[in-house]
C-alpha cells in the first residue's frame, strides 16, 4: 500500500465513532498500575462495583481435578491477588456501604468484607465480641467495626420490600444460579441475626474508643501485597486514611440506632435506645464541619427521631420541637383543644402537611370507632379546621365535611366563621386567600338550609368583607326563596295525602339522574341532595347495581347511610364500566372510591387497592386482545407481584384477582418469577401460584432433555387430582358433583393458559379408553402414559375442559395448524364426522399455503385418511 493510499485509510478509520473497548479483568492483573488509573477515569468502564463482582467472581470459581471432580477455589497467588483487587475498588470507594449495599448482593458483599476481615489479620476463629479493640492495630479495628455495621444494617434492610436481584459472581455446574443465591443469601441473614447482639456490642465498645481510627486503602494494601509477612503492626497498619473518631462514632449512632428502631416492634424499650443514638448523631453532626466519610439520609435521620419522640412519650424541652413532635404531645396529654388550637395557627403558617392533619383527624376517628366517648365534637372541629386549610391551597372540600353540612347546627356555625377569621389573622394577606375565602364562605351558604344559620352567616363581617355585592345580592336572593318555600310547608299537615307532589317528583328525578351518572363528583352530589331531602338506603335505587358478595358485608357495616350509598355505588358503577370494559370511568370510580374509603376504612382501603389492580390487568389484557404487543409496565408487574404475596388479615378477598393475577404471569412469561422467586410458604399455601408455578416450570423445561421433566409429571398428578371425584364429595340433586364448582378457579387458569391442552387431550383419551381414536396434540410424550386410579376420573369435567380449550386457544390463533387438528380429533372422536373433515381440510390449507404445497404426513395422519374415508362411504 503506498503512503497516500495509507493516509485515505487512516483518515476514514480516524472519522468514524469509535466505542472504547471496556477493560477485560485480567488486564489488571498483568498490569499493576492500571487499576488506579482506571478507577480515576471520569466515567470507568467497568464500574467500580462491576469490578469487584468480576474479581470476586473469578476469585471463586471452583476447579475440577484429574477425575473431573468439581473442587473447591484453589488458594493460589493468582485467586488471592483477585480478591486483593476487588478489596482495593472498595478501598477507592472509601468503604461507602451505601454504595456498596446498592451494588452488590449480600453474598458479594459478604465475601468481600470477610476478605477484608482477613487481609487485616483479625485472628480468625476468635468471636468478635470477644476482642478487645483498644488493643488492636488500627486498621484492623476498623476492619472488625465496617464488617459489624455491615451486619446490623444487613438484617435492617432485609425487612424492608424485596429489591430486584442485583448481579452477582456466578459459579459453574450450578443448575440453577437464582436459586442458589437466594439460598445463601437466606442462609447469610440468619447467621447475622443470630449473631445480631454481639454485633451490637462490638459497635458500643467502638463508641467508648476517643482516638481516631484508620481504614485501608489503595496504598496499603499494595503494601500489604507487598510485605506478606505483614503481621499488623507494620506501616500498613497506621498508614491509612483516618477517620477521625467523631465522624466514625456519629456514622455507628446512626446504624446502631437502626438496628434498635428495628427491635422496637418487639421490644419497646428497643425505642429508647434507637432514639439515644439519634440524639447522639444529631449532635455530632451539628458539631463537625465536614461530613466526608459520614453517610446517612438526614431525611431518615429526622424521620427516625419523630417517630421515636412519638413512641417513647419523649416530652424533653427541646429548642428544635417540630410541630410534629408538639401534637404528638398534646395527643399523648389528651389536650384536644390544644390540638384543635394547634390546627387553626397552622391555617395560618402552613407548617403541617395535610397528610398528616388528616392522619389526625383518622387517628382521632378510629378512638371514636372503638367507643371512647367524648371526641365526636374534637373530630367535628378537626374535621372544619381541614376544611378551610383545605380551601385556602384550592382543595376540594372532603366527603366527611359535606356530610357534616347536612346536619349542621349553631355551634357548627359559628365554630367555622371563628377559624375562618383566625385563619385570615396574616400580615400582608394575599388577594388570593382571601377570595379562597370567600368562596368557601359563598359554598358555606348554599349548602345551609335553616334559615337562622343562614342569618348567622350574612350578618357575619366575612360575609360583607370578602364577597363582592353582586355575590351578596345573589345568595341573598336564595335565602327569600328558601324562606318563601320554608313558610310554605311549615303549614300542618291534615293527612298523608296533603304531601306535596313536587317532592316525590323531585327525588325522582335525582334516582334517575344517579343512576345515568358516571362521574363520581356529580354522583356524590347528587347523593347529598337525595339524602337531604330524604334519609333511606339509595344504593337500592337500581337492582343492576352489584358488587361482589365478599364485599357486601364491609361496605353495608358503614354506619354513615350517605358514605355507605357512595361506596356501593361507585364500587358497582366501576364494575358495570370494567365490564363493558370502558376502562377510563372505572379509575375514574375506583380512584374515587378509594380516596373516600382511605378516610376511614384501611379494610376498604385494600379492597380498592385489589380492584384497581384487576382493573389495570384486564385493561391490558384489552388492549393485547386488540393487537397491542406492548409489555405491561414494571409497576404493574411490581403490583401483581406485591398482591400474590400479600399477606393481611380480615381483608376480604376476591377469588377472580388471585387467578386473573397468576394467569397474568403466566401470560407474559414471568416463568422466573413463578418458579424461582416465589416464596415456598406461599406456594404451599395458594392452590392458584401452585398450579402457575407447575404450569410455568413445565413450559421452562419443554425444550429440556426427558430427564429433566418431573414438573410434568407432578403438573400431570395435579390436574388429574383437579379432575378426580372423591368418595368424599356428595352429589347435588342432579347427580353431578359438587367438586365441579371447586374446579372453576384452576379451569379457568388453564382456560386462560392455554399451554397446558396437550395434558388434557391425553387425559381425554386415557379416560375414553379408545386406544384407535385419539385426540393428538403438541407435546404428549412428555406426560405419564397412565392414571393409577382411573375410575376416579370425572370424564365429563374433561370433555367439557377440552372442549373449551382448544376453542378459546382458536380464537386466540385461528391458522394453528396443531390447534385446528386436536379440533378435528374432537369432532372426529365425539362423531361429528362432517364437522371433522371441514377442520381438517382447514389445517390442510393452513400448513400447504392452500394446497400448492404437499401436506405434511404429520398433519394428514392415518387418522385423518381415515376420518375422510369414514365421512365419504358414511
Amino acid at each position: 500500500m503506498s503512503a497516500e493510499a495509507a493516509d485515505r485509510v487512516a483518515a476514514v478509520a480516524s472519522s468514524r465513532p469509535s466505542t472504547p473497548l471496556q477493560t477485560s479483568w485480567f488486564e489488571f492483573l498483568l498490569d499493576g498500575s492500571l487499576l488506579e488509573k482506571h478507577l480515576k477515569k471520569a466515567n470507568p468502564d467497568p464500574t467500580p462495583v462491576q469490578l469487584i463482582v468480576q474479581f470476586l467472581e473469578q476469585a471463586s470459581k471452583p476447579s475440577v481435578n484429574e477425575q473431573n471432580q468439581v473442587q473447591p477455589p484453589v488458594d493460589n497467588r493468582r485467586n488471592r491477588t483477585l480478591k486483593l483487587l476487588a478489596l482495593e475498588v472498595a478501598a477507592h470507594m472509601k468503604w461507602d456501604l451505601d454504595v456498596l449495599e446498592k451494588g452488590l448482593t449480600i453474598p458479594v458483599l459478604n465475601m468481600l468484607l470477610n476478605e477484608l476481615l482477613c487481609v487485616s489479620k483479625v485472628p480468625p476463629g476468635v468471636k468478635h465480641v470477644d476482642l478487645d479493640l483498644s488493643t488492636l492495630p488500627p486498621t484492623t479495628a476498623m476492619a472488625v467495626v465496617i464488617y459489624n455495621r455491615w451486619a446490623i444494617r444487613t438484617i435492617v434492610l432485609s425487612s424492608f420490600p424485596e429489591k430486584q436481584t442485583k448481579p452477582g459472581p456466578h459459579q459453574m455446574n450450578v443448575i440453577n444460579i437464582l436459586q442458589q443465591e437466594k439460598e445463601m443469601t437466606e442462609n447469610i441473614l440468619a447467621v447475622l441475626k443470630e449473631q445480631a447482639n454481639d454485633s451490637i456490642s462490638v459497635l458500643e465498645g467502638a463508641l467508648q474508643l476517643k482516638k481516631d481510627f484508620y481504614v485501608h486503602t489503595l496504598r496499603t494494601l499494595d503494601l500489604l501485597a507487598a510485605d506478606t509477612a505483614a503481621n499488623g503492626e507494620t506501616e500498613s497498619s497506621t498508614a491509612g486514611l483516618c477517620i477521625s473518631a467523631d465522624e466514625l462514632h456519629c456514622q455507628v449512632h446512626y446504624d446502631v440506632g437502626g438496628i434498635f428502631f428495628h427491635q422496637g416492634c418487639t421490644d419497646q424499650t428497643a425505642y429508647q435506645k434507637a432514639r439515644d443514638h439519634f440524639r447522639q448523631t444529631k449532635d455530632l453532626l451539628k458539631k463537625l464541619d465536614s461530613t466526608v466519610h459520614v453517610h446517612l439520609d438526614e431525611k431518615r435521620l429526622a424521620g427516625y427521631w419523630n417517630a421515636c419522640k412519638a413512641l417513647t412519650e419523649d416530652c424533653d424541652s427541646d429548642s428544635q420541637t417540630t410541630a410534629y413532635d408538639q401534637i404528638n404531645s398534646l395527643i399523648r396529654a389528651h389536650n384536644y383543644q390544644a390540638v384543635i388550637e394547634a390546627f387553626i395557627r397552622d391555617n395560618v403558617t402552613h407548617s403541617l402537611p395535610n397528610h398528616f392533619r388528616q392522619s389526625v383527624l383518622r387517628e382521632f376517628l378510629y378512638k371514636v370507632q372503638q367507643g371512647e366517648s367524648g371526641l365526636d365534637e374534637v373530630c367535628h372541629k378537626l374535621c372544619i379546621c381541614n376544611a378551610i386549610r383545605d380551601s385556602l391551597e384550592g382543595e376540594v372540600l372532603s366527603v366527611r365535611f359535606q356530610q357534616l353540612l347536612l346536619k349542621p347546627n349553631k355551634w357548627m356555625v359559628d365554630f367555622i366563621l371563628e377559624v375562618c377569621t383566625l385563619s385570615l389573622e396574616k400580615e400582608h394577606l394575599s388577594e388570593t386567600l382571601r377570595r379562597k375565602i370567600g368562596n368557601f364562605i359563598k359554598t358555606l351558604c348554599e349548602n345551609l338550609e335553616e334559615l337562622p344559620l343562614l342569618f348567622v352567616v350574612s350578618s357575619h363581617k366575612l360575609f360583607i368583607e370578602l364577597l363582592k355585592e353582586e355575590e351578596r345580592k345573589v345568595l341573598m336572593e336564595q335565602m327569600r326563596k328558601k324562606s318563601a318555600t320554608i313558610n310554605l310547608s311549615a303549614k300542618p299537615l291534615p293527612s298523608f295525602y296533603d304531601i306535596p307532589a313536587s317532592a316525590t317528583v323531585n327525588i325522582g328525578q335525582l334516582e334517575q339522574q344517579l343512576i345515568l351518572l358516571l362521574e363520581p363528583r356529580k354522583i356524590r352530589q347528587t347523593l347529598i341532595e337525595l339524602h337531604g331531602l330524604a334519609e333511606r338506603s339509595y344504593w337500592k335505587v337500581n337492582n343492576k347495581w352489584e358488587v361482589p358478595p365478599d364485599y357486601i358485608n364491609v361496605i353495608l357495616s358503614i354506619k354513615d347511610n350517605l358514605t355507605k350509598d357512595l361506596v356501593y355505588i361507585l364500587m358497582a358503577k366501576g364494575l358495570h364500566c370494567i365490564s363493558i370494559k370502558d376502562f377510563a370511568h372505572a379509575r375514574q370510580l375506583f380512584t374515587a372510591c378509594l380516596k373516600l374509603v382511605t378516610e376511614f376504612s384501611p379494610k376498604l382501603r385494600q379492597v380498592m387497592l385489589n380492584e384497581m389492580l384487576l382493573l389495570e390487568v384486564r385493561a391490558h389484557e384489552s388492549m393485547t386482545a386488540e393487537g397491542s404487543k406492548e409489555r405491561p409496565p414494571p409497576d404493574l408487574v411490581s403490583r401483581v407481584r406485591g398482591y400474590l404475596e400479600m399477606r393481611i388479615h380480615d381483608v376480604p378477598l376476591r377469588q377472580v384477582v388471585g387467578e386473573e393475577c397468576v394467569t397474568f404471569m403466566l401470560n407474559w412469561r414471568e416463568n422466573d418469577y413463578l418458579t424461582l422467586q416465589v416464596p415456598p410458604s406461599l406456594v404451599m399455601n395458594n392452590p392458584y401460584i401452585k398450579l402457575g408455578q407447575l404450569l410455568a416450570s413445565t413450559c421452562k423445561e419443554l425444550p429440556g432433555p426427558k430427564e429433566s421433566r418431573r414438573t410434568a409429571k407432578e403438573l400431570w398428578e395435579v390436574v388429574v387430582q383437579i379432575c378426580s371425584v372423591s368418595i368424599q364429595h356428595k352429589r347435588n340433586s342432579d347427580g353431578r358433583l359438587s367438586l365441579i364448582k371447586h374446579r372453576e378457579s384452576s379451569m379457568g387458569i388453564l382456560q386462560r393458559y392455554f399451554r397446558s391442552m396437550s395434558h388434557f387431550m391425553l387425559l381425554h383419551s386415557i379416560v375414553r379408553d379408545d386406544i384407535v381414536n385419539e385426540v393428538t396434540a403438541e407435546h404428549l410424550s412428555i406426560w405419564p402414559s397412565s392414571i393409577p386410579n382411573l375410575q376416579a376420573v370425572d370424564v365429563e369435567a374433561v370433555a367439557v375442559t377440552v372442549t373449551e380449550l382448544v376453542s378459546y386457544a382458536l380464537t386466540l390463533n385461528s391458522n394453528n395448524q396443531s390447534w385446528l387438528i386436536t379440533q378435528a380429533d374432537i369432532y372426529f372422536v365425539t362423531n361429528q364426522y362432517s364437522a371433522a373433515l371441514n377442520i381438517y381440510l382447514q389445517a390442510g390449507a393452513v400448513c400447504s399455503d392452500f394446497f400448492t404445497k404437499v401436506v405434511p404426513s404429520d398433519v394428514y395422519s392415518d387418522q385423518v385418511h381415515h376420518t375422510g374415508t369414514f365421512y365419504i362411504t358414511d
